[in-house]
């Protein structure tokens, strides 16, 4: 799963989102670090409804234009809490490998001290 998706997963699980909203809501979760283009985020929604990770949830125009709404399937919840859990261990794994890390000071890296 690319961190695109997940972060769009992530996003729903807190309930039933437009395309537009789900952007801004990525951006908040990833603390304004991944950043999607239309393309990129209609092209996941496409993927991920086509995997039954996500349903369309109705649709409503706005401004003259239509704004359809995604939620999570419970295959959906599923997946985000998995990688979610595969995440958190990845992290306590890097935790441990950088606690008993030793330090190298310049002199390893070939530098003056």
């Amino acid at each position: 799963m690319t961190e695109q998706a997940y972060l769009l997963l992530l996003a729903l699980a807190d309930g039933r989102q437009h395309g537009y909203g789900l952007v801004g809501a990525v951006r908040e979760l990833s603390g304004g670090s991944v950043q999607l283009g239309a393309g990129t985020l209609y092209g996941n929604l496409d993927r991920m409804l086509a995997a039954g990770l996500i349903d369309l949830d109705g649709e409503e125009v706005v401004d003259g234009r239509a704004r359809r709404y995604y939620r999570l399937t419970p295959d959906g919840l599923r997946a985000v809490r998995a990688r979610t859990q595969e995440l958190a261990a990845l992290a306590a794994r890097a935790q441990r490998a950088l606690d008993g890390a030793r330090f190298l000071g310049p002199e390893a890296l070939g530098g003056n001290a």
